[in-house]
């Protein structure tokens, strides 16, 4: 069995797929857009460059992304993406560039679980949680 984060960016999703290029390496590995639906009925008017539907790489793991219904409306609530670096200066690179635009809700720091811990909202409003594996 195999769990992937699929996340809906509302119009905004190539977007999030150039800043996740920049702030963590992400790669593309599939993209399909709304005017490649064998089923252009199902799509939402107006938006047929949009993304329907891509996969990215981000290290080791993959996430799976969409504008979804193309509406503007993104909302990440519930959840947050967690990710583990090798050290306390790409924790902080990797922190930062993820902060750009967006809300830090906790700055890295030290915990009892990693001697480089934080969390943030990026500019889209995805959680992310940072941290150092001891």
């Amino acid at each position: 069995m195999l769990i992937q984060p699929y996340l809906f960016f509302d119009g905004r999703c190539e977007e999030a797929i150039n800043f996740y290029r920049g702030a963590l390496g992400a790669e593309v590995t599939m993209l399909v857009r709304f005017k490649d639906s064998p089923e252009p009925a199902q799509n939402p008017p107006g938006n047929e460059n949009k993304v329907m539907h891509a996969s990215i790489r981000i290290g080791d793991s993959t996430v799976l992304v969409s504008d979804g219904h193309c509406q503007g409306k993104p909302n990440f609530q519930g959840f947050s993406l967690s990710v583990s670096v090798a050290n306390g200066v790409e924790a902080k690179r990797v922190f930062d560039a993820l902060a750009d635009g967006g809300q830090v809700q906790m700055p890295l720091t030290k915990t009892f679980f990693s001697p480089s811990f934080g969390m943030v909202a990026d500019r889209f409003g995805v959680g992310w949680m940072v941290y150092v594996a001891e």
